[in-house]
């Protein structure tokens, strides 16, 4: 065991020596410990740094998803962007069943379609509930479709889409290829406050 011990000592004195005895293998050895840690330093605080920019990535997702704006210029822009009040707007429920059918038509011939018939419902069940319905058919190209969609979902005032039927036209039997214009037929409703 102190044969062990001794050749500890001996090795751990020959280094001692070795290093003492040679300036250039212990600034060597230094310079190599000393940027090892400050690698390591780097490392740690790029890592840091991206730790934190993905955490602000991920609120600013996490606000958009909740529905918030950052900053005033967001704001804004959402209020250029969709002009009006939330609420259907009119003195009486049939001036604002009218004003959701102007919406509804306007957003309709945005995207090239047309309106062939509508129905306002101004007596029913949702009416009572504050809300103004109206069923409409119209006839549009069918990309145009998502589009007519998004208009009446994202703009102002707040529309709900509670129906949707999509009628593809077929193939005659001449085997020509369709026109390309769908037929849809809309349920929507918004909400009206009275006396406002």
């Amino acid at each position: 065991m102190s044969s062990a011990m001794g050749s500890k000592v001996a090795s751990g004195s020959a280094v001692a020596r070795a290093l003492t005895g040679s300036p250039l293998i212990a600034v060597s050895l230094y310079i190599a410990i000393a940027g090892g840690l400050l690698l390591l330093a780097g490392l740690s605080i790029a890592d840091v740094i991206a730790h934190r920019q993905a955490l602000a990535e991920s609120s600013d997702l996490l606000d958009q998803l909740r529905g918030r704006k950052s900053g005033a210029k967001n704001a804004a822009m959402s209020a250029a962007e969709h002009p009006g009040t939330p609420f259907l707007e009119g003195p009486t429920v049939t001036v604002a069943g009218a004003n959701l059918l102007q919406r509804v038509a306007a957003a309709v011939g945005n995207v090239g379609g047309s309106v062939q018939s509508s129905q306002v419902d101004v007596s029913g069940a949702q009416t009572k509930d504050g809300f103004v319905g109206l069923v409409v058919s119209c006839e549009l190209e069918q990309p145009a479709l998502q589009k007519l969609l998004y208009d009446i979902e994202a703009g102002m005032p707040f529309l709900f889409v509670d129906q949707l039927d999509v009628q593809v036209p077929q193939t005659t039997a001449l085997g020509d290829a369709p026109t390309g214009r769908v037929r849809v037929i809309l349920g929507v409703s918004g909400q009206w406050q009275a006396g406002k």
